[in-house]
């Protein structure tokens, strides 16, 4: 399947069209970003990791009843994809709290949280992404009431499966975020990644960061590492394609 045209290029990944009207090429691109690009840098590799570790996520999602845009993964850092019209909503749910949630909230760092939070924020780098709530998101006319229903049903059982799935490779699944899209038929599928880019993942004995957070904390030096530690703890041998 070839490349045509550039559809659209954001921070880390180029998504292109093919011959085949109904798909998309999401190239995986080796750049690393935080504070809405503010900061950027190149590592090695960075976007094959996070290609083949999403991949592997969506199959597992698949296998579990949870409908996603991927179809294959011809080369390490390129994933073909269901064409999807991109729903702008960030929906990020939470296990424990941390980050901006004890930023903002008083709330402890490190409480869990049973049920988990959904939080819904509006993907738009111009507004800074934020918050958003069912009367802001149909005002804005980015979802009706079903579809946010929808979508929270999704994101929860996406969490029911995930957080089982890291636990068993000795990961915690702090807090993540997904973006989902509509087919040619109006079907809400799971699009974009899972990714260490997008998740808060920690080492479930240490406690140690395996995520993003690490770039965003200056430490660049380790961020690479815990990426590989993440793939090659879900990974089966004969799944590695890196």
């Amino acid at each position: 399947m070839n490349k045509k045209e550039l559809i659209n290029s954001g921070k880390v990944k180029s998504v292109f069209n093919t011959d085949n009207d109904d798909e998309v090429i999401i190239e995986f691109r080796d750049d690393m970003t935080a504070g809405d690009g503010a900061r950027k840098e190149i590592m090695a590799n960075k976007g094959a990791y996070n290609a083949v570790i999403s991949s592997k996520i969506f199959r597992v999602l698949e296998e579990n009843g949870v409908a996603t845009q991927f179809i294959d993964l011809p080369e390490p850092n390129v994933m073909v994809a269901k064409k999807l019209e991109m729903i702008p909503i960030e929906v990020i749910v939470r296990n424990i709290a941390t980050g901006s949630l004890v930023r903002k909230y008083p709330i402890e760092d490190g409480t869990k949280l049973n049920p988990p939070i959904v939080q819904m924020d509006f993907k738009d780098d111009e507004y800074h992404d934020p918050m958003l709530n069912d009367s802001i998101i149909k005002a804005l006319g980015i979802a009706t009431q079903e579809e946010i229903d929808i979508l929270t049903e999704k994101a929860l059982r996406i969490n029911e499966i995930l957080t089982k799935f890291f636990a068993d490779s000795g990961i915690i699944l702090v807090d993540y975020k997904v973006e989902f899209g509509k087919d040619k038929d109006g079907n809400i599928l799971l699009g974009d990644e899972i990714s260490p880019d997008g998740c808060r993942l920690w080492d479930s004995e240490t406690l140690d960061m395996l995520d993003k957070e690490l770039f965003r904390k200056g430490k660049d030096d380790e961020v690479m590492t815990a990426y590989m530690e993440v793939y090659n703890r879900i990974m089966p041998e004969d799944e590695k394609v890196i």
